[in-house]
């Protein structure tokens, strides 16, 4: 498979490395403020992975060539996710706020357990290291997706002062500090019981082995919007 990788950081740089192990070939990397050979050979590319910044979205769309998009980048607003949605009318996009097929477990579990659970309070708290840019994780609003798809709770995101007694609400709590990779736990708080369903992130290396199976997953389909669900019923197959 021949990629194109948006982001030079240490996400970047750790997909170079795990794709050229895997016999992948890397093509080029860059971003929109540094966009080196990414323009001029992105035509020749299958794949396209981006773990940069929401601001490379508009630049990526306007490459050249129909190659597959894994998008991992978190922070982006609804307007992003409708351009991803547009984007996959002709080529094949794959996005997802966390590429850990275990986090996709995990998001199975809590939707199922908010179901089995109704009357439990329910709070999520997500830990990741001091360089991480936005807050709550694009996989704890996943999980709180999960949790509450019809957004029938108020959300409150931290708490400070006097808030006084919990009301129809879940708790979004983020911790920032050292290395963390990412650290998410869904807590169900009932009378005399507590369930809580837990994911710890070892390193990076598991984000980048999901997007490296998510573009080659990608490489067998058609134009259309594909989430962690379709990987891990192909997984499951």
């Amino acid at each position: 498979m021949k990629l194109i990788i948006v982001g030079t950081g240490r996400m970047g740089q750790l997909i170079r490395q795990k794709a050229e192990d895997a016999g992948h070939e890397v093509l080029a990397m860059g971003d929109v403020l540094s966009p080196g050979d990414v323009p001029a050979l992105s035509a020749k590319a299958d794949a396209i992975i981006d773990f940069s910044h929401p601001d490379n979205l508009d630049w990526i769309l306007s490459l050249s060539g129909s190659a597959a998009l894994v998008e991992g980048t978190t922070g982006f607003d609804p307007s992003h996710t409708e351009r991803l949605r547009t984007a996959s009318v002709t080529r094949p996009v794959f996005y997802a706020s966390n590429y850990s097929l275990g986090v996709a477990v995990l998001q199975k579990l809590a939707s199922d357990a908010a179901k089995m659970l109704r009357g439990f309070d329910i709070e999520i708290v997500e830990a990741h290291h001091s360089r991480k840019a936005d807050a709550p994780s694009g996989t704890a609003l996943s999980l709180l997706d999960a949790v509450d798809p019809e957004s029938s709770f108020d959300r409150v995101y931290g708490r400070h002062g006097r808030p006084g007694p919990r009301t129809r609400e879940i708790g979004i709590h983020a911790i920032r500090g050292g290395t963390v990779a990412g650290d998410h736990d869904v807590i169900f708080f009932g009378s005399d019981e507590v369930v809580r369903l837990s994911h710890h992130a070892g390193s990076r290396e598991i984000f980048v082995n999901g997007a490296l199976k998510a573009a080659e997953f990608l490489q067998k389909q058609q134009p259309g919007l594909y989430t962690m669900d379709e990987l891990l019923e192909e997984t499951a197959a």
